[in-house]
């Protein structure tokens, strides 16, 4: 019997997460940050994350973990339950 290789990482075109509140999300932290009038690149900064990581987020095509969500929102001078709540009003409506 031969031994199938293991191989790494996810197939091609698959993701771990739900698309509608990842974008949900991103959509919260971008109105948030564009409200304040901070770059995007200025947040990832203040957050302690890359910028190009930050644009995954804004755009949904990234969920972060909730440790990245409370430094977005320390970085943002507001309460991740602020941006929960942002978040949630968009997939309600």
């Amino acid at each position: 019997m031969q031994k199938r290789s293991i191989q790494r990482g996810r197939p091609a075109g698959t993701t771990t997460y739900e698309a509608e509140p990842a974008r949900a999300f991103g959509e919260a932290v971008r109105e948030a940050r564009t409200a304040q009038g901070v770059a995007q690149e200025t947040l990832a900064g203040l957050a302690g994350i890359e910028r190009s990581h930050m644009g995954k987020i804004e755009r949904g095509e990234h969920m972060p973990t909730l440790v990245l969500i409370l430094r977005i929102a320390k970085a943002l001078g507001c309460s991740a339950a602020s941006l929960m709540e942002a978040t949630e009003s968009r997939l309600a409506s």
